[in-house]
């Protein structure tokens, strides 16, 4: 049994959004996640004394960050604030319209009583903006610019600040002066933002860390073909060479600015997407960085196999995870700690929905039995990393009351010990050095995000085709040095990760278009800048599809017996959900047991079914409870209890809330649930107590020990209406 030295690491991270050559700057998310996460994680640490972690700050967001602060910096979203109500043009009420309710409906609209008003009057789904603006008075639109602002700042701020809390109590009604003071209250909490982080790092609380400058997948950098040793069939994009030269800028550039903001040089690296390979190490060492990280499937795949895990999850050989390693090549050395993946989803992904002291609870439990499971002299160095921005929106208050429990936890534990990582390494310098580090990022171990799809490797090709032009004009003498520089600059940005993300068919937002017009226009801007005409090709998306749709919805009336068989045409015309990654920003890693949700209805009845990895009865067997909650008819919940026993027992309930004109009733029509290759589920409509028009919205969860363990859709609900008689006439019109 061993000690657990716990190490968070918590990457924050925006890519680079102004367009330097226009002078404009279409996304918030720097301003908007300043004031809420990148403020309030450090203000938690203040917090707790105690607690140790490591927070790695990447260079595009630094800059990015002092440029509000320090330069005057806007973004299209703070000049459609700053604009008097009054004198707001139709197209900028339809931008707030369409763009100011960007944020978690469930925890930062419907939570403040005039945000939701607003929300349900915009009425989404229902109306265009333009259909809707008739609905909106000059007073609430400027009731809309003050929410969609005050909605973002983090709620240790409102315990700081008397001003933003008497925001929050008025509700509605808000003045200009009201707004402006709200928007000069985020340029001071953006302003203490690094302040905060030195004086964490100075006092030895916070080990602080550095990506590659804007945030490129190094590897790839190095050479496209290194996809090849996770993906050996990945058709490659034309040049499928690299730019080691480049490589070498991003990294010098990082260490440089990390030095010159935080006073020293960084020793530690959390290299962009965990990605990693063996050519990469002389360059890290060369800069000073002494550590990198990235995920348990890359220290799986350099052990083939070795260590792993099995198909529950559980680790096989867990004193070899557990433990720092060392790489080397061409006599360069590095320290690596490998990400626990399943621990750092349930606080990506999973804890969200649980109450914030048993979630803290059920972490501590799985350290300890990583603890029981692990025989060393030495602590069992469990490294958790996440996103420190994307998922605290989707918990109640931020996530403030969990962090809150997680880190008094964490620092009075007795067995339990939060660690820094360069700390930790010096204490206890690594033993063993992998052969060769295996070539991947910390998604499935591959570049698969960010090569291979076609739209991929016509974003790199045009890349390709701009560095070289690039590269052949800076050679002429007459273009002013400046311009060049300005040029390597915007194609440096184009080399981040993150347009890359959004190509392909794994990630998709509402977004996706205006990801893909600025990797493009980045790319403009070298020819640009070098007085030329950019190539046509530049002007049209490389994109070529929409939005992806969650689900899709039934088409016709099902009859099903809820019998848990697989039946092939029971199911035919239902909707149907994939799992798959809803929230854009942030991947999960770790699969869950549910794979699809097939629903839709008869006459009288919801109908649910369930799919899982392997026989449904089996799957079970490890849960508490198969649950269905819905947002809407609110309070609506039905609890399978003992899913996987020989009479598992169905338990529908429903919470009275005020107004409810549809009550359920005492009796009803009776629930069904059959549980065997596949759950099946059969709610009543004068259960739920919703009438043909209503929206029906749910979800699908499995319980453990009280803890959400997964969850479909993982983000969001799955949405239809309660249908007429008519139904299928309807859909056949169609």
């Amino acid at each position: 049994m061993a000690e657990i030295a716990l190490a968070f690491l918590w990457h924050q991270h925006q890519p680079y959004y102004p367009d330097d050559v226009a002078g404009a700057n279409p996304m918030p998310w720097v301003r908007l996640h300043g004031v809420k996460d990148y403020y309030g994680m450090a203000m938690h640490l203040l917090e707790f004394p105690q607690m140790r972690c490591t927070i790695n700050l990447v260079p595009s967001l630094v800059l990015q960050l002092q440029a509000y602060t320090d330069h005057g910096a806007t973004d299209q979203f703070l000049e459609m604030t700053r604009t008097p109500a009054d004198g707001l043009s139709e197209s900028d009420c339809l931008f707030l319209l369409d763009h100011f309710f960007m944020a978690d409906p469930e925890h930062m609209i419907r939570s403040h009583r005039r945000f939701a008003e607003l929300h349900q009057r915009r009425a989404f789904g229902q109306n265009t903006a333009q259909e809707a603006l008739r609905r909106f008075k000059s007073r609430d639109l400027r009731d809309l610019q003050v929410w969609f602002n005050l909605a973002w700042v983090h709620p240790l701020a409102f315990e700081q600040y008397g001003d933003l809390r008497e925001l929050r109590i008025k509700d509605r009604h808000f003045t200009e002066d009201e707004k402006k003071g709200l928007l000069d209250r985020h340029l001071e909490i953006l302003r203490q933002i690094m302040p905060l982080h030195r004086k964490l790092a100075e006092s030895g609380q916070v080990e602080l860390t550095t990506t590659p400058y804007f945030h490129p997948i190094l590897p790839l950098l190095f050479d496209k073909k290194l996809a090849r040793e996770a993906m050996p069939d990945v058709k490659l994009p034309r040049y499928s060479g690299g730019y080691p030269e480049d490589a070498a800028v991003q990294v010098r550039r990082a260490v440089e600015q990390h030095a010159q903001v935080f006073g020293k040089p960084p020793r530690g690296m959390w290299p962009a997407e965990g990605s990693v390979c063996q050519a990469m190490l002389p360059l890290l060492a060369q800069h000073g960085i002494r550590w990198i990280a990235t995920d348990e499937e890359i220290l799986s795949a350099s052990t083939h196999g070795f260590v792993s895990r099995d198909g529950k999850g559980h680790v096989r050989n867990p004193d070899q995870m557990y433990r720092p390693y060392k790489v080397a090549e061409a006599g360069h050395e590095l320290g690596i700690v490998f990400r626990d993946h399943a621990l750092s989803d349930m606080i990506g992904f999973h804890y969200q929905r649980s109450e914030p002291v048993a979630a803290a609870e059920d972490f501590l439990q799985h350290l300890r039995n990583i603890g029981k499971a692990v025989d060393s002299s030495q602590p069992a160095l469990v490294s958790v990393i996440n996103d420190g921005e994307n998922c605290w929106e989707h918990y109640p208050g931020g996530g403030v009351a969990f962090l809150r429990a997680l880190y008094e936890r964490c620092t009075h534990a007795a067995d339990i010990h939060p660690v820094q990582i360069g700390e930790f390494l010096e204490k206890y310098p690594p033993r063993d050095t992998l052969p060769s580090l295996f070539a991947g990022s910390w998604i499935n171990h591959n570049y698969a995000i960010w090569i291979g799809h076609e739209e991929d490797n016509t974003a790199w090709d045009a890349l390709h085709q701009a560095r070289e032009h690039l590269k052949q004009r800076a050679q002429q003498e007459h273009i002013p040095a400046e311009r060049v520089r300005q040029a390597w600059e915007e194609l440096y940005i184009a080399e981040g990760s993150d347009w890359f993300w959004w190509f392909g068919d794994e990630n998709s937002s509402a977004q996706d278009h205006l990801f893909d017009y600025l990797f493009r226009k980045h790319l403009m801007n070298i020819y640009s800048l070098l007085g030329d005409t950019p190539p046509p090709d530049l002007t049209r998306p490389i994109s070529r599809r929409s939005q992806r749709a969650l689900h899709t919805l039934p088409r016709a009336f099902l009859d099903v017996k809820v019998d848990g068989q697989r039946t092939f045409f029971e199911w035919l015309s239902a909707g149907r959900y994939i799992c798959q990654n809803e929230r854009g920003t942030m991947a999960m890693v770790t699969r869950g047991p549910i794979r699809e949700v097939l629903f839709g209805f008869d006459a009288r009845s919801l109908l649910i079914r369930v799919d899982f990895e392997g026989l449904a009865r089996t799957a079970l067997a490890e849960f508490d409870g198969l649950r269905v909650g819905f947002l809407a008819p609110t309070g609506c919940e039905l609890l399978v209890a003992d899913p996987s026993g020989a009479k598992p027992g169905v338990q529908f309930s429903k919470k009275p809330s005020p107004g409810d004109p549809f009550p359920a009733p005492d009796a009803g029509s009776a629930v069904e649930a059959g549980i065997d290759r596949i759950a099946e589920l059969r709610i009543p409509f004068d259960r739920l107590g919703v009438k043909v028009g209503q929206p029906i919205q749910f979800c699908v969860e499995l319980l453990q020990g009280g803890q959400s363990r997964d969850r479909a859709p993982r983000e969001g609900t799955i949405a239809l209406i309660c249908p007429s008689p008519d139904f299928e006439l309807i859909m056949w019109d169609v």
